[in-house]
């Protein structure tokens, strides 16, 4: 893609979504942190199914320590992974109880230093909950963003990198929540609906199929 062709991707996925948002439900910084790490390789439907249940009871990282290994793993049994998760949970509400007072750190080294935190992760919390112009790539920024041609990489960081150098700065707090909702919805692993994407006339890949037609 040139930089008019991002201008113009980025335009129109402003225009049809101004305001994007997680689509993970959390209603506190703890809580957003803590749904982030349950859903690695978890879909947010299944994530936001346990935690329905789980921050009622306990949404702190003191109550989570009270609940327990053991209590928190009853909550989240219905998400993948849930026992490492559950571990790492406690021990990173731990850690922000002994080091922290409780709060969740504003640092990109410190939420990595936590359990189960990794850099995407940190970048979702520095974004959504802190307003900073961060690129989570997971696996569906990092399709969209070599099929388009937006950012390629050959791996999640350097896409982020690219990302980051070639996404125009007054798109770049929403930036990551129009990748991941276009690659979740239109941009489709499998069967990417090309005939219904409104940025399609700027996609790397719908210009050589269209080439490929002719």
């Amino acid at each position: 893609m040139s930089p008019d062709d991002i201008e113009h991707f980025f335009a129109t996925l402003a225009a049809a979504n101004p305001q994007p948002a997680s689509e993970l439900a959390y209603t506190s910084v703890f809580e957003l942190l803590a749904a982030v790490l349950l859903s690695a390789q978890a879909t947010d439907v299944s994530v936001n199914k346990a935690t329905r249940r789980l921050f009622p009871v306990a949404n702190t990282p003191q109550a989570l320590l009270a609940l327990g290994e053991e209590g928190l793993a009853g909550y989240i049994r219905t998400i993948g992974l849930y026992r490492s998760k559950a571990r790492h949970l406690i021990q990173t509400s731990r850690i922000l109880v002994e080091r922290h007072g409780g709060q969740v750190p504003r640092s990109r080294a410190e939420l990595e230093a936590l359990p189960g935190v990794g850099r995407k992760t940190a970048n979702v919390v520095l974004n959504v909950a802190f307003g900073e112009p961060t690129m989570a790539v997971d696996t569906h920024i990092f399709r969209v963003s070599n099929r388009t041609g937006l950012a390629p990489g050959k791996n999640p960081l350097q896409v982020e990198q690219q990302l980051e150098r070639r996404v125009p700065e007054r798109y770049r707090v929403e930036a990551h929540h129009w990748l991941i909702l276009h690659g979740r919805y239109v941009c489709t692993a499998r069967s990417p609906r090309c005939g219904a994407c409104a940025v399609s006339t700027w996609c790397d890949m719908a210009r050589r199929s269209a080439e490929t037609a002719r």
